[in-house]
């Protein structure tokens, strides 16, 4: 069974390029499933519509799932609804940005 918090901590190693800040705590994962198979679906979006990095941004939260053990395929479906705000950030993001 693949463990929810290893599959966060591996989104965590991902980065927003232009934000130097990972995308768990900017609260761009929206859903997270994981299947007894080892299928992960995730939902996430992104701080802006037109975001530049966006195909580098999702490909890297792929290969970070599927760099956790027992994950077999990671499906990251990119979603706009509801759309981001920086209230969705953690308070350490919102700390980092001066936003606290």
């Amino acid at each position: 069974m693949v463990d929810r918090e290893q599959v966060l901590a591996a989104l965590k190693q991902v980065k927003d390029p232009e934000i130097p800040i990972n995308i768990v705590d900017l609260g761009l994962v929206y859903r997270l499933d994981i299947s007894d198979d080892g299928v992960v679906d995730m939902d996430m979006t992104l701080t802006t519509l037109g975001c530049p990095a966006a195909p580098q941004i999702l490909e890297a939260a792929r290969l970070a799932v599927e760099s956790v053990e027992g994950v077999r395929e990671a499906r990251v479906n990119l979603v706009w609804m509801p759309p981001w705000t920086p209230d969705r950030m953690s308070e350490r993001a919102k700390r980092a940005l001066g936003r606290a």
